[in-house]
């Protein structure tokens, strides 16, 4: 019987290497399926091999948007720590348009999900095309007041009138070109949930790409472009996201997309037009209050002076690179659940909400481990400033703490959306926003004179309070009844 094992063991390693060959074959095929874009039924199939085909290009997505705020620090930077806390405020103001967009983008979301899900091609054409409708609108009401009031707005938020006089072009041009913003919003949630996250990883691939090529061009200036400093750096980001909105058009009208639009899609259908109000009132409602406190953290932080705004800022930006493709995989899972939930199969959507949560556990927590580590490292890699580098360092350390518990409650956030319950979030948001954070940072920071560490604590347990919030609310199932 020995000999014959020994015969034979040679035969079971080549089949054990050939059953890993095809394993790694399936899996480089799945990936450049996902990149070139695919045809599969998510409602069917593999639970895995559609969060895979999904989450990559969302991914590579969300790295795009990020790439976008890390390429203008990088560049401001080396203009000062006053330019770079202009960057910080208007970034701030800025989230209210990015809380619009993607409240819109959510409930739009929501709505061709169902549908696609349903089978129901015609239905994804009209809410698309009533959700752009929307987002065209809201951008008008920010321009003006946007153009016209960016210093007062900078003053609000801290800024001396020195500085606010020297830099309030960058949120003025920032402000008044949020239309560009919108439309990528609210376009790119289309493709998505569709199924075509492809499309969306494509144009912000373009979009970066010509801000990183326009970026130092304005900022210092080359051959018959003079150097505009802070405003050529809000220029450069406009023209970018701008020429990928001209893409996304092009792509709508293409043979190839999964959603076709006419112009006859963008009459104005009342009934959509007030489903898509009613889910983004949640959309939009759970983003502001969750901005408004990142607005209020930064006015807190500013009492601290310039260097510690500045590092706070750039840790910031940091963090965002790596949460952005965290909210890529949470996009995998709204998508999945929306287009299950149409299709009739809850349990398939409850299955590909803990797939994704794992693997964006793992993730992030690699990430906040080496954050953790070498803190200090990633903030020079953008300014070399000690007092800066410090603060920022500082920063990031302390809030990469959390960063197993956003991992889940990003996915449970974006599980609620993607079933149309947008109302859960938005009352997580309350409480845990408002009602603790926001307080919290004032008393740890002030009341008890933590300094800017205090911010940093409430950050942390506000996150992860949300976190565990979520996931029992998920395990109980109501966003299973949903209509939407």
């Amino acid at each position: 019987m020995q000999l014959k094992k020994e015969k034979y063991a040679p035969a079971s390693i080549v089949v054990g290497i050939r059953q890993k060959k095809k394993v790694w074959a399936e899996l480089w095929r799945d990936i450049k399926e996902s990149v070139a874009g695919t045809d599969m039924d998510f409602t069917s199939g593999a639970i895995g091999r559609a969060v895979l085909l999904l989450s990559i290009p969302m991914v590579l997505e969300m790295i795009m948007e990020s790439v976008f705020a890390v390429v203008d620090i990088f560049y401001v930077s080396r203009l000062g720590a006053d330019a770079v806390a202009v960057v910080g405020i208007t970034e701030s103001l800025m989230t209210v348009v990015y809380a619009i967009g993607m409240g819109f983008g959510t409930a739009t979301a929501a709505l061709v999900a169902r549908r696609t899900g349903e089978k129901n091609p015609k239905g994804v054409s009209l809410v698309a095309a009533q959700g752009i409708l929307l987002a065209v609108s809201a951008s008008l009401l920010i321009a003006l007041p946007g153009l016209f009031f960016a210093k007062d707005l900078l003053i609000l938020m801290g800024a001396s009138p020195e500085v606010a006089g020297d830099y309030y072009m960058y949120p003025a041009i920032m402000l008044s070109g949020n239309l560009v913003i919108m439309l990528l919003f609210i376009i790119n949630a289309i493709f998505r949930s569709s199924g075509d996250a492809a499309l969306s990883m494509r144009v912000l691939w373009f979009a970066n790409i010509v801000n990183i090529i326009l970026d130092p061009l304005f900022i210092f200036g080359f051959w018959i472009i003079p150097p505009l400093g802070i405003k050529g750096a809000a220029i450069a980001t406009t023209i970018g996201r701008g020429l990928a909105v001209f893409y996304q058009i092009w792509l709508l009208t293409s043979k190839g997309s999964r959603v076709k639009l006419m112009p006859y899609h963008f009459r104005p259908d009342f009934i959509i037009i007030g489903k898509l109000l009613r889910l983004s009132a949640g959309g939009i409602g759970q983003l502001l209050i969750a901005t408004s406190s990142w607005i209020l953290m930064v006015r807190i932080i500013s009492v601290f002076g310039s260097e510690v705004l500045a590092g706070y800022t750039i840790a910031l930006r940091i963090m965002i690179f790596s949460l952005l493709p965290s909210w890529g995989l949470s996009n995998a899972a709204a998508t999945l659940v929306g287009q299950n939930l149409g299709a009739g199969q809850p349990q398939r959507a409850v299955r590909s909400v803990w797939i994704t949560a794992y693997i964006n556990m793992v993730f992030l927590g690699v990430a906040g481990a080496v954050f953790f580590a070498s803190p200090g490292f990633f903030i020079r890699l953008f300014i070399n400033d000690p007092g800066v580098v410090e603060a920022g360092a500082h920063c990031l350390r302390m809030i990469s703490i959390g960063f197993v518990f956003y991992a889940f409650g990003m996915v449970m956030i974006q599980a609620f959306n993607g079933a149309g319950d947008t109302q859960t979030p938005t009352w997580l948001n309350f409480i845990f926003f408002w009602l603790l954070e926001i307080p919290l940072a004032w008393f740890l920071a002030i009341g008890i004179s933590l300094g800017e560490s205090g911010v940093y604590y409430a950050i942390v347990i506000a996150e992860s309070a949300i976190a565990v919030t979520g996931i029992i609310l998920f395990r109980r199932g109501r966003w299973k009844l949903k209509k939407v």
